[in-house]
């Protein structure tokens, strides 16, 4: 069932979405449009009304049981004549069944408690400056088999995502690291260029001290430029980390679920990998 003036996104419209997602102060990856869609070429859509562009949205089914909410924009022109509730609908039908997770700015953390979502915890986005000496104990994650990353990637999302995380990881000018003690993949991080600086995503590891590690190499790997970093309230050793580096809190989000949170180990999450796309 379609609603009237929403379609699938091609490929080009989910460059217009991140650019949407840039204007609203997002700062998104200059890379992300690519690797989003990838993760579900279905889960995109976007409503247009006398041949131009008011709404866009993804809803990323990443399995049968697991679905993301994302890219939720209406135009400012557009905003307060029902276009949002429109393509909101098409969406979560194209999650139907789903667990339906997403990252909502506070203020609107009401609207959808009424549209059947739950609040589970409180993320923060720090920001500080690049840079610092490259640490003993990484290595690039180009020589980790993905296999191993994703099995690790598993541990801490709720559905598998190899497509989306091959993309990512091979995207331009990303830099990626792992550490590996006695042949033990014990974590790894990734971090991208943005419109504004560089986003670390995820930023995975076994304990705070591996966490601390990946930091420092992601760091060391963008001199001088702005680092985010996005840590949930759960993991208190997550939280430690932008304190003992002097970074900046800049955004609140809420995690919220539609049927409870799922089961991945939230203390080896040490980094968001998007707010977008979970």
């Amino acid at each position: 069932m379609c609603d009237p003036g929403i379609r699938t996104m091609t490929r080009e419209d989910v460059d217009f979405a991140i650019k949407l997602a840039a204007d609203e102060g997002w700062n998104p990856g200059l890379s992300d449009a690519g690797c989003f869609h990838v993760a579900d070429r279905h889960g995109f859509s976007i409503s247009e009304q006398n041949g131009k562009p008011v709404a866009t949205i993804s809803a990323v089914r990443y399995s049968d049981d697991f679905g993301f909410v994302g890219l939720y924009i209406v135009t400012p022109e557009a905003r307060h004549k029902g276009y949002g509730w429109q393509i909101w609908r098409h969406a979560m039908r194209h999650l139907g069944g789903c667990n339906v997770g997403l990252d909502a700015v506070t203020e609107q953390e009401a609207t959808y408690k009424k549209a059947g979502f739950s609040t589970y915890y409180r993320s923060a986005r720090y920001q500080s400056v690049g840079g610092g000496d490259m640490p003993d104990g990484v290595v690039s994650l180009s020589t980790v088999p993905f296999d191993r990353v994703l099995a690790y990637d598993a541990l801490c999302f709720p559905a598998s995502r190899s497509e989306f995380m091959h993309a990512w990881l091979h995207a331009p000018s990303v830099h990626s690291y792992g550490v590996m003690e006695d042949d033990e993949f014990k974590g790894f991080g990734v971090i991208r260029p943005c419109g504004m600086g560089y986003k670390i995503g995820p930023l995975f590891a076994d304990d705070e001290a591996v966490a601390d590690t990946l930091f420092r190499a992601l760091c060391a790997s963008v001199d001088d430029q702005p680092v985010f970093l996005d840590v949930i309230e759960p993991n208190k050793a997550a939280q430690a980390l932008p304190k003992r580096y002097g970074m900046e809190e800049v955004f609140v989000t809420v995690r919220m679920y539609t049927k409870g949170e799922p089961a991945i180990d939230l203390g080896k999450i040490f980094g968001v990998t998007s707010f977008e796309l979970g």
